[in-house]
């Protein structure tokens, strides 16, 4: 019996994410009824409204069974109803009618309790300017697929549907006939050759070539048009990955920021190169790129999208809003354009601490982003008088702080203790993750490595378990053995090379409670004889740094994109980076580069790359579980990620007059879904306006 994927089995297996993926390629008129699929739980236990997990599920969940069953629920374009705000600009004259702004074959999407009402502001706060531009992908998740609130199975978004070819190699997208731009001008295949053809193609604008994700055994996609509305992507081996890519985060800004008829005015295959220059040296930019690259991007209100949302007043202008596309093509189970909601506004604010103050204050309508766990209490305290109620997602990070070393270290000091494996697996012992997780997260989460989650194929409870046992004895003996015998006067040890060893570690206070993290890591590190600071920095700094690839000593990030960790492996082999920071920035320059730039890398790095490769190009089951096992057992070897507490849920909070918002743990929240764009924010809706 060959293995060979067949279809079904390529798509069932392809994204190696959580439970597997369903693939559901249905007409774009169809909703799809999901049966339930039972699974072994360990036992979870509900302490005040808090789910706190016991034990890691040790047993792999797998995906039993690809739903197929299907409610028919046709809406005629004449059916279709629109918001009021939007139906009183069409008898000003200044919007054509609803039928010939949406597709002929619009989305449907069931809503979640009740068909909404139109009409409301949604507020909500952004630290510093630029996190108001989250509105560009969590609030506006339009790929040609999407992940649906499981993080597990897969429906058509922007396309009406696709094919795989038998070999898995090539991907046939269907788009949806009468899609339209927020200007009415119509969205076809031409607008996705104009990204590949003039700009991912382009050297002047790419000089690299095209990324990774874009590239199966070195060679770039090839992209056809097959007909207005068909486009055709071809790899030279089969991509295992690539339909879980086309619903995740990197596919997006193609299929809908590329609007060649507004875009082609600022470029010089189609506008006039002098020319161009000099609007761009008068708009203040370098050169015409930099100039075309602003055009597109979400501060320009003049941009047209086919995105849920566009700016209308954007930063420095405070508040921010953010108005709803008139030519959106989702429609709601009984003809209503969606979404429901008329804008959203973002208050800016400098730092979390102010952020979460209004939050417990009642000030937000619904928000999870850069809520923190030690105001988890004061959310509860203060629900009723702030009249919401708190919500709980399943958090997809393995770790909720994760410290990442620096193998090219600047300092060859500090790079000779860096790349010695034992140095890592001793520091990583030296940490009392339980006590961290009493203290720091409130008894909430699993103490743990950095790993994969439970439910994602190839995972074994050993991958978590590996060198996270508080031992200092241990670390002691480890350290001892690597030649750090020497201590200066304070009693801390000294470098191989008799310098002082001080670790730095830095991080922006975005996402969680990383500097008490880090008090603590470095109050146990300081016990077995190594001297650590935690280094708060601004997010643009953190950023700057970690991107130079050789400055930092230790960073930290959140681990996120767990529940398909295969997609953005930025976890699982050292590479460069900015957020998160940089691990093996010149081996990946190397490995990216086919040996023109960087440095080669040693032979565990190297292998951490050849074998994401191969999960890539693996053609049957049992090959991309093998492969993935490999990968995720050589991290939990080499420590190049220490983890502490992970398995947390993710917390929010909601107005009691926002509506159609889903609560519990079977809702997923991971970047690489784009949440809360996986819950279909479209049906969102207000009762109080």
């Amino acid at each position: 019996m060959s293995n060979l994927f067949t279809r079904r089995e390529f798509l069932r297996t392809a994204a190696l994410g959580a439970a597997g993926v369903a693939v559901v390629a249905c007409q774009p008129q169809t909703i799809v009824v999901k049966e339930t699929v039972e699974v072994e739980k360990q036992v979870e236990k509900v302490v005040k409204e808090t789910v706190v997990v016991e034990k890691e599920v040790e047993k792999q969940v797998e995906v039993t069974k690809i739903v197929e069953k299907e409610v028919q629920v046709t809406v005629a374009p004449s059916e279709v109803k629109e918001a009021p705000t939007l139906f009183a600009m069409v008898s000003e004259g200044k919007l054509p009618p609803v039928n010939e702004r949406i597709p002929t074959e619009p989305r449907v999407v069931p809503v979640l309790e009740q068909i909404g009402t139109y009409g409301g502001t949604w507020r909500r706060v952004a630290i510093g300017p630029g996190d108001v531009g989250t509105f560009n992908s969590r609030f506006s998740y339009d790929c040609p697929l999407r992940y649906e609130a499981d993080a597990a199975t897969i429906v058509p978004h922007i396309t009406s549907g696709f094919e795989v070819s038998e070999d898995g190699a090539s991907f046939t997208f269907m788009l949806r006939k009468g899609h339209k731009f927020s200007d009415g001008v119509p969205f076809t295949a031409d607008d996705i050759m104009f990204w590949y053809e003039d700009v991912q193609s382009n050297e002047e604008m790419n000089p690299g070539g095209f990324p990774d994700q874009l590239k199966i055994n070195g060679e770039p996609v090839l992209i056809e048009k097959v007909d207005d509305y068909t486009v055709k992507w071809s790899f030279v081996d089969a991509y295992g990955l690539f339909i879980p890519w086309m619903a995740s985060t990197r596919y997006n800004w193609c299929f809908s920021t590329y609007p060649k008829h507004y875009l082609s005015q600022f470029h010089p295959t189609y506008a006039d190169r002098a020319a161009l220059e000099k609007q761009a040296t008068d708009a203040g930019y370098d050169n015409w790129i930099g100039y075309f690259n602003y055009q597109r991007d979400w501060h320009n209100i003049e941009l047209p999208t086919n995105q849920t949302w566009h700016a209308s007043v954007v930063p420095p202008d405070i508040p921010s809003v953010i108005e709803r596309n008139p030519y959106y093509f989702l429609v709601d189970p009984e003809g209503n354009q969606l979404p429901y909601i008329d804008r959203m506004r973002f208050d800016v604010v400098e730092n979390i601490d102010i952020l979460n103050l209004k939050a417990v204050a009642g000030a937000v309508d619904m928000q999870m982003r850069n809520l923190s766990w030690e105001n988890l209490p004061l959310f509860f305290e203060n629900a009723e008088q702030g009249d919401y109620h708190v919500i709980q997602w399943t958090l997809a990070e393995g770790s909720q702080c994760c410290f990442h070393f620096n193998l090219n270290h600047e300092d060859p000091g500090m790079r000779e203790l860096e790349e010695t494996k034992e140095f890592r697996q001793a520091l990583s012992i030296a940490i009392d993750r339980e006590e961290v997780k009493q203290v720091v997260y409130q008894g909430l989460g699993t103490a743990r490595q950095a790993s994969v989650l439970p439910t994602v194929l190839g995972y074994k409870p050993e991958y978590s378990e590996a060198w996270a046992q508080y031992d200092p004895d241990t670390a002691n003996q480890m350290l001892d053995a690597i030649g750090l015998t020497a201590r200066d006067e304070e009693g801390f040890r000294k470098r191989l090379d008799g310098e002082q060893l001080t670790i730095n570690i830095e991080y922006a206070p975005v996402f969680g409670p990383w500097g008490d993290v880090s008090e603590m890591a470095s109050k146990y590190w300081a016990e077995i004889g190594i001297r650590a600071f935690p280094k708060e920095e601004s997010r643009p700094l953190f950023t700057e740094r970690g991107t130079l690839g050789t400055v930092q000593d230790m960073s930290v990030w959140t681990m996120d994109r767990c529940a398909h960790p295969l997609l953005d492996p930025l976890y699982w082999m050292p590479r460069r980076g900015g957020t998160p920071a940089s691990v093996g920035a010149l081996y990946w320059d190397w490995w990216t580069s086919d040996g023109e730039q960087g440095e080669e890398p040693p032979a565990e790095v190297l292998k951490s790359y050849e074998l994401y490769e191969a999960c890539k190009t693996a053609k049957s089951q049992e090959e991309i579980k093998a492969f993935s096992e490999e990968l995720f057992a050589l991290n939990a070897d080499q420590i190049w990620f220490i983890g502490v507490v992970g398995l947390l849920p993710h917390i929010g909070v909601v107005k009691n007059y926002f509506h159609n918002v889903p609560d519990g743990p079977q809702n997923v929240s991971d970047w690489l879904c784009l949440a809360p764009g996986n819950t279909t924010i479209e049906q969102y809706y207000m009762s109080e306006t």
